[in-house]
């Protein structure tokens, strides 16, 4: 399983960008997929999730700023980042997990990187 993300960059404060995260290979029904960044110095934080079912978790930090949403006919997650912020610089990684057997198999990609300019 391969999760590849794209859409990071360098934007302004104030400006929006619109990650996207597909899986790639065999996997069963997806459980979880979520967005999560580390910023220099820190430990990796959760953005946003959604689990099967259609529940949704957000940091404090992006309510009101930030939606996560998925395609499963895709197995693509994406996150709209509006309202940008110099404090939501960090490299972004997306994650997922489905369950086999009774057995959670997690996977990350590899990190986009966003940089938001004050």
């Amino acid at each position: 399983v391969q999760l590849q993300a794209f859409g990071g960059g360098l934007v302004q404060a104030g400006g929006s960008l619109r990650l996207s995260c597909a899986a790639s290979g065999t996997f069963n029904d997806i459980n979880y997929m979520g967005w999560y960044r580390q910023a220099p110095g820190t430990g990796r934080e959760l953005v946003a999730d959604d689990i099967t079912g259609g529940i949704t978790n957000y940091a404090d930090s992006v309510k009101g700023r930030f939606t996560i949403s998925r395609d499963n006919t895709k197995n693509t997650v994406y996150l709209q980042m509006n309202r940008l912020k110099a404090e939501d610089t960090a490299v972004y990684y997306c994650t997922l997990w489905f369950s086999d057997n009774g057995k959670r198999h997690e996977y990350w990609g590899q990190g986009t990187q966003v940089t938001v300019s004050s």
